[in-house]
């Protein structure tokens, strides 16, 4: 059970807290267990998303770093840290390209301070992503990245934890804006009920006990997010599709649940 203060909501599950969990973490608690077990059990396809959704954001940060030339990155909505982190990718290619993480969960911050601890060009702030002036003027931020050269900004399944009142496609934009010509946004998103199998409402009904509810789209509303960006190819597609490592099948590529992909700031 990882460390926690009186500040971390324990009486509920919370979605980052069950993601760890989908991808073999220890980073989570019994609520989230509890709750994850009871996703799994009506659809089971869920461990499957999180990982291809993983796998993404392993390949689309090595394309970044490596042929994009990219050297400094934004993780909005990191979650708990696993293996195969931002940080670790890309500092692969090139140990001093930055990285700064930001999410609103204590669980997830206080264990990714702990992995980043000693590492100067990785660190976590806690902001919640909507807040973009808060996490845009963090101290931490202003340390490692430099508004001044391209950049990429991450938002990998955090958009489906923001509803449609609060202007997910704004949200976005206001991180377009702070960015210049040459950046890049990579964003994966959960897809609507017609790509799940099986009672999937009754599955995500269960996330509306818990501390963020889900809100799910369709692949031409995620595509939208890309407004005032050049879609790099192969374009917004499901995840495990997106530049794969080995060929993938059909069954694969509807069982990602996910589309995702990546923009370029002109």
């Amino acid at each position: 059970m990882p460390d926690y203060d009186e500040s971390v909501d324990v009486s509920r599950p919370n979605p980052a807290r069950m993601y760890d969990y989908y991808l073999g973490g220890a980073h989570n608690f019994a609520v989230d267990r509890e709750a994850a077990d009871r996703v799994l059990a009506i659809l089971p396809e869920t461990r499957e998303f999180a990982i291809r959704n993983r796998e993404f954001l392993q390949r689309v940060v090595r394309f970044l770093a490596a042929d994009a030339g990219i050297t400094q990155f934004l993780d909005l909505g990191s979650g708990i840290p696993t293996v195969g982190n931002v940080h670790e990718v890309a500092q692969a290619v090139d140990p001093g390209n930055r990285v700064v993480y930001v999410d609103h969960e204590p669980v997830a911050v206080a264990q990714s301070q702990r992995l980043l601890a000693g590492n100067p060009y990785a660190a976590v702030i806690q902001a919640d992503v909507r807040d973009h002036d808060s996490v845009l003027s963090h101290p931490e931020t202003l340390r490692l990245l430099d508004f001044s050269q391209p950049l990429a900004v991450l938002m990998l399944q955090v958009l489906p934890f923001i509803p449609d009142s609060d202007d997910p496609g704004r949200v976005v934009a206001s991180y377009r804006d702070a960015c210049v010509s040459g950046s890049y946004l990579a964003l994966a998103h959960s897809l609507s009920f017609d790509y799940w199998p099986g009672a999937v409402a009754e599955a995500v009904d269960m996330y509306t006990k818990s501390t963020h509810p889900l809100n799910l789209r369709s692949p031409d509303q995620v595509a939208a997010f890309f407004a005032g960006y050049d879609v790099v190819d192969p374009g917004v597609v499901f995840t495990a599709v997106w530049r794969p490592e080995k060929p993938v099948s059909d069954d694969e590529a509807v069982g990602s649940r996910a589309v995702a992909g990546l923009g370029l700031l002109p």
